[in-house]
C-alpha cells in the first residue's frame, strides 16, 4: 500500500519513460511519502505487441472484402505476424541481436505498404550498421501492425500519441466528454486492465495523472473515470505540460466528474500539499490548483509557502518502471530524431526555465519558461553519478529550455574531474559564448549532439522574434560544434507573422548553403503557432496577424489567426521538408530552389557564398583576459636537445603530448617549455580553481617578457587546435 500512485497515461515515447514522474517520486523520497510510478503507455504497447495482444486483434471480425488491399495483406498474414511479435520486441529491446542477421535477409518478417519505401532506404541510411538496419525494418513491421489497428480496431492509435485531436485546441469538452462517457476502445481495454492490477496492488489514497501532451489527455480521463467508478474513495490530480499551457482557463465543471484537483506550473508543492491534505483535511491548504466548490471551478492558492529551490527536490527515481523493456525503433532519416528514439536517456535539467526568456514565438509569460533558476554543476553530475548507479544506464537528455553555456562548461569540468564516462545531449541557443575551445570541452565530456533554434534563418525576422542571434552568428557556433565532432541538429520556421515569400525563399537559401558547408546534419521545418501565452498571442495586433477568439470552457493555447500578409504558407511545408531531407543526406544542392516546389517562386537574393563567408572571420589570435584556461595534457613528455642548423646552434625541449587518437610534437625554448610544465602540473584539470588568461600572463612576465607573443607562437597554436589548453 503506498500514498500515491503516479502514472504516466498512454503514449509518450517507446525508448525512454517520461520524466514527470520520476522527477516527483525523488522529490516525494525527500519528504518520506510512498508512492509507486507507472508509466501504462510502454506497458499497454508491450501487452498489444505480443502474441497475446495480436491475436487478440486478429480476432476482432472484419470484412474482407471491404477492408483495403494492405489489412487484406495483414489479415492473411496474420499467423507471421502472430509468430515473430515476440522476438521482434525482444530484439528492439535490446535483448535478442542476433536476430539482425535474420530480420536483414528480408525472409524473416512479413512486409505490407510500409515497406514500400525500402527504395529509398540505401538512399536514406547509406551503409548503416546491421543492427540500426534490423531496427528500421523492425519499425515498419511495428507501423504496418499499427495501420491495420488504426484501419479496423482503433482510429484513434498512434504509437507516441493516443485520440490525440481531441486535446489539441479543444475550446470545448463536448467532444472529448462524449468520448469519455461513451463505449471503451480496444486500446481502453487493454488500459484499464492494467490499471485494475495497478490499483488492487498499490491501492493508493491520490492517484496523480502527468498528461504531458494532447495525445495523453483522453486515456488520462479515461483512467481517472474508471478509478471514480471502482474506487469512489480514492482522489484524482492532473498535472504537467498539458494543463500546465492548455487548462489555465478552464470553467468547464464536468472535468472534476473525473479529477478532483488540477494543478499548475512546478508540481512539487502542490502535491506535497494535496497529500498532506488528505491526511490533515482540517488544513485544506493549496498551490496553484483548480478545484469545484459549490458548483463552480475555482482557483485555490491559499499558501503562503514558496515553492522548492531546484537544489532540493532530489534526484530523480526511475524505481518502479520497465527500464530494460522500452524499445529503441528508427523511423525516419533524421539523425536527431534517432538520437531521441533509439536507446534510453536519463532525464536530467541543468536549469529551470529560460535564461533567455524573451523569444516572441515561446510561452515566455508561463513559470516554466519565466522562472529562470538553474542547478550547481556539482549538484547535476552528484545526481548523474545516482542515476548511473540506480539505472546502469550513462546516457543523459538535458531537457532545458535551452542549456545554459557557462554551466554547460561547468558540468563538463566536473565530469572531467571525475573521471565519469557519459554521452549526453541539450537544447541550446547558437549564442556567441560557444567557441571553438568550449565545444571541444563539451565533446571532451562526452556531449554528442545539440539542438537549437536557428528558425526562420533571415535576420529580420530573428530581431522579430528576439532570438538574440544571427545568421552569421550561427554559422559561426554551428562550424565550432561540427569541428569538435558533436552533431548539430537546427530546428527551422516558416510562417511567421509578416514573413514574405521572397523571405521563406531566403531562409531556405540560408539552410542550404549550412548543409552545404556541412556545419548543421540535421533539421526540421514546422510551421509558426501562435500560442496564448507568448508575445505574440498576447499583442497579436503588434506582429501583424488577426486571432480568431474563441469562447474557453476547457483548453487553450493554440490560437487560430489570420496573417495580414495574406500569404498561405501551407504551400511551402512540402517543398521546404523535402528539400532538407535531400540536403540532411548531402545531395542536390546544385538544384535551383525552384525545383522543390511546384508553383512559381522567386529567386533568392542570398549571396551563393554567404555562410562561406561568415565563416572567414579569424578569431584565434584576438587575446581575451577573462576567457578560463583549461590544460587537459596528462600524458607529457619532455625531452631536452640541441639544435644545429649552419652556423646557429641552441637548446630547446621537444613536447610530445599521447592524446587518445594521436601525438602531438611542439618545440619551445627549454625556459618556456619548462614554465609550461610546472603550470601543467599545478593547474591539471583536477584542479577546480581555474586560471583567467589574464592570471596566466601575470604569472609568464614573472619570468619572461612579451606573453602575447609566446601564446600566439605556433607551439602554443599547435597545443590549442589539438584541445591540450583550451580558453574558455
Amino acid at each position: 500500500m503506498k500514498d500515491l500512485l503516479l502514472i504516466t497515461p498512454p503514449f509518450t515515447q517507446l525508448n525512454t519513460p517520461y520524466p514527470a514522474t520520476a522527477y516527483i517520486k525523488g522529490f516525494l523520497n525527500t519528504k518520506a511519502v510512498s508512492c509507486y510510478q507507472s508509466d501504462l503507455g510502454i506497458e499497454v504497447i508491450l501487452a498489444l505487441f505480443s502474441k497475446k495482444g495480436l491475436a487478440n486483434i486478429f480476432d476482432v471480425p472484419v470484412n474482407l472484402h471491404e477492408i483495403s488491399d494492405n489489412s487484406q495483406r495483414i489479415f492473411t498474414l496474420k499467423d507471421e505476424y502472430i509468430k515473430t511479435i515476440d522476438q521482434v520486441i525482444l530484439f528492439l529491446q535490446g535483448k535478442n541481436p542476433t536476430l539482425a542477421r535474420q530480420i536483414c535477409s528480408m525472409n524473416f518478417l512479413p512486409e505490407a505498404s510500409r515497406f514500400n519505401q525500402l527504395d529509398d532506404m540505401e538512399f536514406a541510411f547509406g551503409n548503416m550498421g546491421m543492427q540500426d538496419k534490423a531496427k528500421h525494418l523492425a519499425t515498419l513491421y511495428l507501423e504496418d501492425i499499427s495501420d491495420y489497428i488504426v484501419e479496423n480496431i482503433d482510429s484513434d492509435f498512434g504509437f507516441s500519441r493516443y485520440a490525440e485531436r481531441l486535446g489539441k485546441s479543444a475550446y470545448s469538452f463536448d467532444e472529448l466528454y462524449a468520448k469519455i462517457t461513451g463505449k471503451t476502445t480496444f486500446i481502453d481495454g487493454i488500459t484499464l486492465h492494467i490499471l485494475k492490477e495497478r490499483m488492487e496492488t498499490v491501492q493508493p489514497k491520490l492517484v496523480c495523472f502527468s498528461v504531458p501532451f494532447p495525445g495523453n489527455l483522453y486515456s488520462a480521463f479515461r483512467c481517472a473515470q474508471w478509478i471514480k467508478t471502482h474506487y469512489p474513495g480514492v482522489k484524482t490530480a492532473m498535472g504537467g505540460g498539458f494543463p500546465n499551457t492548455e487548462l489555465r482557463e478552464i470553467k468547464d465543471t464536468r472535468v472534476f466528474e473525473f479529477f478532483d484537483y488540477i494543478t499548475l506550473d512546478d508540481g512539487e508543492l502542490p502535491l506535497e500539499l494535496l497529500c498532506q491534505n488528505i491526511h490533515a483535511p482540517e488544513k485544506q491548504e493549496f498551490k496553484r490548483t483548480f478545484m469545484v466548490e459549490n458548483g463552480q471551478v475555482v482557483y485555490k492558492n491559499n499558501s503562503a509557502r514558496k515553492d522548492y529551490r531546484q537544489a532540493d527536490i532530489g534526484t530523480p527515481d526511475y524505481s518502479d518502471l520497465l527500464l530494460d523493456r522500452y524499445i529503441s525503433v528508427i523511423e525516419i532519416a533524421n539523425p536527431m530524431h534517432s538520437l531521441w528514439s533509439d536507446g534510453r536517456w536519463n532525464k536530467l535539467t541543468m536549469a529551470h526555465g529560460c535564461y533567455w526568456g524573451k523569444c516572441t514565438f515561446c510561452d515566455i509569460s508561463l513559470d516554466y519558461i519565466k522562472i529562470y533558476e538553474p542547478i550547481s554543476a556539482k549538484i547535476l553530475v552528484d545526481r548523474m553519478e545516482e542515476l548511473i548507479l540506480t539505472t546502469g544506464e550513462t546516457g543523459f537528455h538535458f531537457v532545458d529550455e535551452a542549456a545554459p553555456p557557462a554551466l554547460m562548461r561547468e558540468v563538463a569540468l566536473e565530469i572531467l574531474r571525475r573521471n565519469l564516462v557519459v554521452t549526453w545531449w541539450t537544447n541550446i541557443r547558437f549564442e556567441k559564448s560557444f567557441t571553438r575551445d568550449l565545444c571541444f570541452l563539451l565533446k571532451m565530456s562526452g556531449c554528442v549532439a545539440v539542438s537549437g533554434g536557428l528558425e526562420v534563418a533571415g535576420d529580420r525576422l530573428l530581431k522579430l522574434i528576439d532570438k538574440g542571434v544571427s545568421v552569421a552568428q550561427v554559422a559561426d557556433v554551428t562550424r565550432n560544434f561540427t569541428e569538435a565532432g558533436i552533431m548539430v541538429h537546427a530546428y527551422l520556421m516558416y510562417g511567421y507573422p509578416t514573413q514574405t515569400v521572397q523571405e521563406t525563399v531566403d531562409s531556405l537559401e540560408m539552410v542550404r548553403q549550412l548543409f552545404e558547408m556541412g556545419i548543421v546534419q540535421s533539421g526540421f521545418w514546422h510551421q509558426f503557432a501562435m500560442t496564448a501565452h507568448s508575445p505574440v498571442g498576447q499583442n497579436p495586433e503588434a506582429f501583424g496577424v488577426i486571432p480568431v477568439r474563441q469562447e474557453i470552457q476547457f483548453a487553450h493555447n493554440d490560437v487560430d489567426f489570420t496573417d495580414q500578409t495574406g500569404i498561405d504558407h501551407n504551400r511551402f511545408s512540402f517543398g521546404l521538408k523535402k528539400s532538407l531531407f535531400n540536403y540532411m543526406h548531402g545531395i542536390n544542392f546544385e538544384l535551383p530552389l525552384q525545383e522543390w516546389f511546384d508553383f512559381k517562386i522567386p529567386a533568392t537574393t542570398i549571396h551563393p557564398d554567404y555562410i562561406h563567408d561568415c565563416l572567414l572571420d579569424n578569431e584565434d589570435f584576438k587575446f581575451k583576459p577573462n576567457s578560463k584556461i583549461v590544460f587537459l595534457a596528462k600524458n607529457v613528455i619532455a625531452e631536452n636537445r640541441v639544435k644545429i642548423k649552419k652556423k646557429y646552434s641552441g637548446a630547446y625541449t621537444l613536447l610530445t603530448f599521447h592524446l587518445k587518437t594521436n601525438i602531438v610534437k611542439a618545440e619551445m625554448e627549454q625556459e618556456h617549455a619548462e614554465w609550461l610544465m610546472d603550470i601543467l602540473k599545478e593547474h591539471d584539470i583536477e584542479n577546480p580553481k581555474k586560471l583567467m588568461l589574464q592570471q596566466l600572463k601575470v604569472y609568464f612576465e614573472e619570468q619572461f617578457e612579451n606573453f602575447e607573443l609566446f601564446w600566439f607562437s605556433k607551439p602554443m597554436q599547435q597545443l590549442r587546435e589539438n584541445g591540450i589548453i583550451l580558453s574558455i
